[in-house]
């Protein structure tokens, strides 16, 4: 009865540049958007998972998830994934001639992620737990089976990976409570989107204030005095207790990202996010110590697409803060393996999130986290947006100080409401409809 016998995928797509929500240097009009995957058993029990995208492109991946759609059809769920999901988990992604278009990165990555995402959907909802949740409650070995270290050993073995997780078991109890009753902190990038006017940077940092928040994130790298007067704002207008960052989305070459930030530097950012190519991990290393000096850090892994890139940004100490996300590498099976080589090297973890359902899906990692991997959370963040929440059965919720309090509903938080697909469906739904008929998408 645990037959998967059904793997649908549909394209979402919010219009959020109507409002320039999410812009930024480099994607100045984006449309939150997913390729969003409903697997069923034949016993009743259904998961749901996404990729986030950004408007275009979205149909690419949404035929790449039917491509390896038969990769899961008709496979047993606990017999032939569950109980030796990084054996799955390598069949998926290294699929003898699918891999050729990858392989482990670009839309057939995103692709997998969006089926692994709906897979540990299901396997929490089967065992009628959130998703952070099942992950504690796995064993030290349980929890191993399901990662594939391939490519790794070099800087983490198997060993090394199984001494952390033993190391964390003391405690678990007491760092679940407190998730349960205080939450993990957030950091907010709802005032900074760049196509936001400085009266509505100025309104939305004040009442972000109020709401709770200590630690704010605003975009930078189209023009450098505007980002000057940009960072002079915010930071006059949270003072000097309280933290900023700055993303600069993959804007600058290696020199002018170092030139750049020295006149932002005494606004004090904690970090540069994203100063230069993604894929740099020789550049992002050369303007991390470049800015150490300055005492600003280097942020980066949103768009890292795979457990190796990780490795060597680790490796070449080319991020201080490692921005894992819940969609960017292959699902919840390859984020485990980055969580544990930054716990063993040292590097601190503050996800990526924003978009359609990435707040929802990386809080549960983040408590995962702290719970069982790092056991820190000092210094540490996950950011939030405000937009596409209400979309969800299960949003994740921010308490009075703006800490996400750990779910408890089972499964991934990943469930779309019904009205979702019947408006947002691309390009049949009722919203899209009515857009594309006053003239608003572009092909």
């Amino acid at each position: 009865m645990t037959q998967i016998i059904s793997l649908e995928c549909n394209d979402v797509r919010f219009p959020t540049s109507l409002k320039a929500h999410g812009s930024d240097a480099m994607h100045t009009d984006p449309d939150y958007s997913c390729a969003y995957v409903t697997v069923r058993t034949a016993g009743g029990h259904q998961g749901y998972g996404l990729t986030f995208t950004i408007g275009r492109g979205t149909e690419i991946v949404v035929q790449a998830v039917k491509s390896l759609s038969f990769l899961v059809l008709k496979k047993r769920a606990y017999e032939d994934i569950f109980r030796k999901f990084g054996e799955f988990w390598r069949e998926l992604t290294s699929e003898s001639q699918l891999r050729w278009l990858g392989p482990e990165k670009g839309v057939m990555h995103l692709a997998a992620a969006a089926i692994v995402n709906a897979l540990w959907d299901l396997w929490a909802r089967m065992e009628k737990k959130p998703l952070w949740k099942l992950l504690v409650d796995l064993s030290t070995e349980e929890l191993l089976s399901c990662i594939d270290l391939r490519y790794t050993s070099n800087v983490m073995t198997r060993n090394d990976a199984f001494k952390i997780l033993m190391e964390l078991n003391p405690g678990k109890e007491e760092r679940e409570a407190e998730m349960r009753q205080s939450g993990y902190p957030a950091y907010t990038t709802q005032a900074g989107w760049l196509g936001y006017s400085p009266e509505k940077v100025r309104q939305q940092c004040e009442d972000l204030m109020q709401r709770g928040f200590t630690a704010f994130k605003i975009k930078v790298g189209q023009d450098l005095q505007s980002d000057i007067e940009r960072c002079k704002m915010v930071r006059e207008i949270i003072g000097d207790d309280k933290i900023l960052m700055v993303d600069a989305n993959q804007r600058w070459e290696v020199q002018e990202a170092i030139d750049w930030m020295k006149p932002l530097a005494p606004f004090k950012p904690l970090w540069i996010e994203e100063p230069t190519s993604p894929d740099d991990i020789l550049g992002h290393a050369e303007i991390a110590e470049a800015l150490e000096p300055l005492g600003i850090g280097v942020a980066t892994g949103e768009m890292c697409c795979n457990r190796v890139m990780f490795k060597q940004f680790l490796q070449a100490k080319a991020m201080k803060y490692c921005q894992i996300d819940s969609c960017r590498v292959g699902g919840v099976n390859e984020i485990l393996a980055i969580l544990l080589m930054a716990k063993h090297c040292n590097v601190k973890v503050c996800p990526h999130a924003g978009g359609v359902g990435l707040c929802e899906m990386v809080q549960h990692l983040q408590i995962f986290d702290y719970i069982s991997i790092s056991g820190e959370k000092e210094g540490r963040f996950i950011e939030h947006v405000a937009e596409e929440h209400e979309h969800f059965v299960n949003p994740c919720i921010l308490n009075e100080t703006a800490c996400y309090i750990a779910p408890l509903a089972p499964g991934y938080s990943t469930q779309f409401k019904t009205s979702v697909l019947e408006q947002y469906a691309f390009p049949y739904g009722t919203e899209w409809k009515r857009l594309i008929a006053n003239g608003y998408f572009k092909n």
